[in-house]
């Protein structure tokens, strides 16, 4: 890669068309503060490998792949030689070929269809697995092509299989699918334990498909990896040594990462990373929007990820034209919030400075920049880049980290377009300058629009009218949250924005890979959003271009996720000595106690589930953390479900009152139900933002170790939130026109977490901070603990939560509270209180290490915090952690 240098004024000549199609104005230019560079590359092919049929050869060309490149050839050799393999190269670089040709090889080369038994024993068999309905959807559609054009779709036979798909399609895909495209969900709820019905296709299974594997990390991952090596360990009993491959962004450690799903040794795995495929020239453009000349009527934003609501608190109810009101839209959409480092936090928010002044004169900020001002937000800012890119002719996804978010940049972009063009845009736009209209029934009709809206909670028929709209280039531009930025094919992009960092540098070359697929040339802008850890990457280019991508963490062996999976397992086949390695047991001491607890018998056969309990094994756990059930959003005058909503976020989004907005057209709550949202449609000129109280109560102590005048203590947490009102606000600006009182339930996640605690007078005189800088203390040293506990507990930064106060009601003093994010706990907080000591040491290093005078990503600054990384006192946290070191007992 070969950087550019930091401008302020792009050479005309050197800079790519679309981004030369954004740099129109001195503010424009301005705003450009660095330009990388990613050079083109030739691609290398390679002559199709000699065990490939001539008629899956002929099928490849037949639809436009005349010779394969050359590192998908050396995964396929791989993976026909018997090795399990994983390919992890560059977004669009061909990973799908790479597992199909020897999958389907291996289909092809099996007895054709006969309807006798011995045929149908015999028949391989191939089994695909991703993370997500639509992506399995995407590659079921390209098979299908694939096949067809080859002549083929009779001789294979594939179909989809997860919770949607109706009885009868499971009927004939357990009696008759060659291949069978799922996700882990399906089979660790259906198939596996109901694997008797699917012996025919299990016994035949020679290949299984993994994409997107990179996906699978933290809690999730080990889940998974236990899913994988259920799934392996049935087919073994049922005579069949199915094939591993798969397909992976790229990632730190692709090899050891798939070798810890399935359970096999590192060298047992090859890693294929080396893209071979042509890739055009590639510009990526760090964007800081320019300042707010007028906050109370211009700026405005919807751009916090995730679920949470803001915390209750006098200092956000503001009047109307306040000059805190356009700082306060920027800081994100209180009802659409990610978890952050402290979901339930009580951190103080301090009022940001004035437009134009610095936070102290003279000082450096805590992103690198010169002084803190008010910025236009990151989705305004993405709004008027869109409409730019659209009206220059270039195709673009526009990728937001919240669902309203998403919804506020396709509306405004078609209004902004509409009143730009005076109506000239009539054949591509879905909307007039005051009216919205649905552009799905315009897509399905095969019209095309300007610029749509994709996100989770959509129908996936709706779904996939855009995803087929946007590949045939009838879409010019599509806002959506990162459930775009796995693998569906929507190459022949020629730009793509990101309103704000997207949480890690896998996901930012991932997203940024969407530009200028198929070879093409690309632009891809990351347009900083109202965060310091956003300033600060834009400001320092090498912490994104000079610095490798994550590997992905999790930990099969965590006892909390591998239990109810032994469960499981003892159910489907007796547990025997043979499995404790293939489960990561040292010893059968986790099973003994599993038996004590009555969920599992000891018999001379092995441990067996206890059929005589109520409850099924598979329910004792979920993939992917118990949440809340979905909840529909349905029009009561239709009875139309118009999309759902996360349960666990379903107070926040569509309580009574609330606007709920679907491509752009608005309807209002009238009724909030267990299972449904009662709505009805209005033109509504106002948008709703909740408010909610968090708190998080420490239930009691399992384990206490006191340092001096520091107690730690372990034991379980209550994690409570309840909505309690929320803001009526005028858009654009989102300036707060009211405020109406709610009462809804009180939302508890019962976990377990770690803390400490040492009284006020003895904090401040120990480490020489002033009282007033406790907050922003104790908030950068549970960022840093956080972010270095990983490393100790093997779990992923999206694993676990914390919460910092300077008095907190159950300890009656200053604490830090980090707690596992799931109910029940997963042993993350357990293992940072068994090596509380280490963990200081760990985290005291990467602070102290960190070159930053203010803080920086390294440190301090946490990519999911939903307090905008404020307040933050690197130098005030230093100095509290090199008072924990000191009174730490002597190892």
């Amino acid at each position: 890669m070969t950087a550019g240098s930091v401008v302020n004024d792009v050479p005309r000549g050197g800079a790519p068309s679309a981004l030369d199609a954004l740099l129109t104005t001195p503010s424009r230019r301005a705003s450009l503060l660095h330009v990388a560079e990613l050079p083109p590359r030739e691609g290398e092919r390679a002559p199709w490998p000699d065990w490939a049929p001539s008629r899956l050869v002929e099928a490849y060309r037949a639809s436009g792949v005349s010779a394969p490149w050359r590192h998908q050839v050396e995964a396929a050799q791989a993976v026909h030689d018997g090795a399990h393999t994983v390919l992890a190269t560059s977004t669009g670089s061909g990973k799908s070929l790479a597992a199909w040709l020897p999958a389907l090889t291996a289909v092809l080369a099996a007895p054709a269809p006969t309807g006798s038994v011995a045929t149908i024993r015999r028949r391989a068999s191939v089994l695909y697995l991703s993370p997500t309905k639509a992506l399995a959807a995407d590659q079921a559609s390209a098979l299908h092509a694939l096949l067809a054009a080859g002549g083929l779709d009779r001789d294979v036979r594939v179909t989809t299989c997860d919770g949607d798909t109706p009885p009868n399609e499971r009927d004939w895909a357990r009696a008759h699918a060659d291949v069978v495209l799922s996700n882990p969900d399906f089979l660790h709820f259906t198939l596996l334990p109901g694997h008797e019905r699917w012996s025919r296709f299990l016994r035949g299974l020679t290949h299984v498909v993994l994409d997107e594997c990179h996906a699978y990390r933290g809690v999730l991952g080990a889940h998974v990896a236990l899913v994988l090596r259920r799934l392996l360990r049935i087919a073994a009993h049922l005579g069949a040594t199915p094939v591993v491959i798969a397909a992976s962004a790229t990632a730190g450690e692709p090899g050891e990462t798939l070798a810890r799903l399935i359970g096999v040794r590192a060298e047992d795995v090859v890693a294929v990373t080396r893209s071979t495929a042509p890739q055009g020239r590639r510009h990526v453009a760090l964007w800081e929007p320019p300042p707010v000349d007028a906050p109370d009527g211009e700026d405005w934003a919807l751009e916090t990820p995730g679920g949470a609501a803001l915390p209750a608190s006098p200092g956000w109810a503001r009047s109307p034209g306040s000059p805190s009101d356009a700082a306060w839209a920027r800081g994100g959409d209180p009802s659409d919030r990610t978890t952050d480092d402290a979901p339930s936090g009580p951190h103080p928010v301090d009022p940001p400075s004035p437009p134009g002044e610095p936070t102290r004169s003279g000082e450096p900020t805590p992103s690198g920049a010169p002084q803190d001002v008010v910025r236009r937000s990151a989705l305004r800012e993405t709004t008027d880049l869109l409409a730019d890119l659209v009206l220059a002719d270039r195709r673009t996804l526009a990728f937001v980290r919240s669902r309203a978010g998403v919804e506020s940049v396709a509306t405004e972009t078609a209004r902004t377009l509409a009143r730009r063009t005076g109506g000239g845009l009539d054949a591509l736009s879905a909307l007039a300058a005051d009216d919205v209209v649905d552009p799905v029934p315009t897509l399905e009709a095969g019209g095309s629009v300007a610029v749509a809206a994709y996100r989770g909670g959509y129908l996936p028929e709706e779904r996939r009218v855009l995803e087929r709209a946007l590949r045939e280039g009838r879409l010019g531009a599509l806002a959506t949250t990162n459930a775009l930025e796995l693998g569906i094919d929507v190459s022949g992009l020629d730009a793509v924005l990101m309103a704000g960092w997207p949480g890690t540098r896998v996901s930012f070359w991932q997203q940024t890979g969407r530009a200028g697929r198929a070879g093409a040339d690309g632009v891809a802008v990351l347009v900083a959003g109202a965060n310091p850890l956003d300033t600060y990457l834009v400001h320092h280019p090498e912490a994104i271009f000079d610095e490798a991508v994550e590997a992905t963490t999790f930990d099969p062996c965590n006892p909390y996720v591998l239990a109810p999976h032994l469960c499981a397992a003892a159910a489907e086949l007796p547990l025997t000595a043979s499995d404790v390695d293939l489960f990561g047991l040292s010893d059968d001491a986790l099973l003994v106690e599993l038996g004590q607890r009555g969920l599992l018998r000891r018999r001379p056969g092995g441990w067996y589930w206890n059929f005589a309990r109520p409850e099924s094994p598979s329910r004792l756990t979920d993939l992917r953390g118990g949440g809340a059930p979905g909840v529909a959003v349905v029009e009561t005058a239709t009875g139309t479900v118009l999309g759902t909503v996360d349960g666990g976020r379903s107070d926040a989004v569509v309580h009574p009152g609330a606007v709920y907005v679907h491509q752009g057209r608005t309807y209002v709550v009238d009724e909030l139900t267990d299972d449904a949202a009662l709505v009805h449609a209005e033109v509504a000129a106002h948008r709703t933002a909740a408010h909610a109280a968090h708190h998080a109560t420490l239930l009691d102590v399992r384990s206490r170790a006191v340092w001096g005048p520091v107690t730690w203590a372990y034991g379980p947490v209550e994690v409570t939130s309840q909505v309690q009102s929320y803001d009526v606000r005028r858009p654009p600006s989102m300036a707060v026109i009211g405020t109406v009182p709610l009462e809804m339930p009180v939302r508890t996640l019962p976990t377990t977490g770690v803390w400490w605690s040492c009284p006020t007078d003895v904090l401040t005189a120990e480490t020489g901070i002033a009282p007033g800088e406790v907050p922003g203390a104790l908030h950068a040293a549970e960022h840093a603990a956080i972010g270095v506990l990983p490393l100790l507990a093997t779990c992923d930064r999206w694993d676990i939560g914390g919460v910092s106060t300077a008095l907190h009601p159950d300890t009656g003093a200053p604490t830090v509270i980090v707690h596992d994010g799931y109910p029940g706990g997963a042993g993350f907080a357990e293992r940072g209180f068994r090596a509380a000591q280490r963990w200081i040491e760990a985290t005291y290093e990467a602070v102290a290490s960190c070159g930053c005078h203010r803080g920086c990503p390294r440190c301090v600054f946490s990519p999911k915090c939903g307090n905008g990384n404020h307040p933050l006192d690197k130098g005030a946290a230093l100095r509290v952690l090199a008072f924990l070191r000191a009174v730490a007992p002597s190892s």
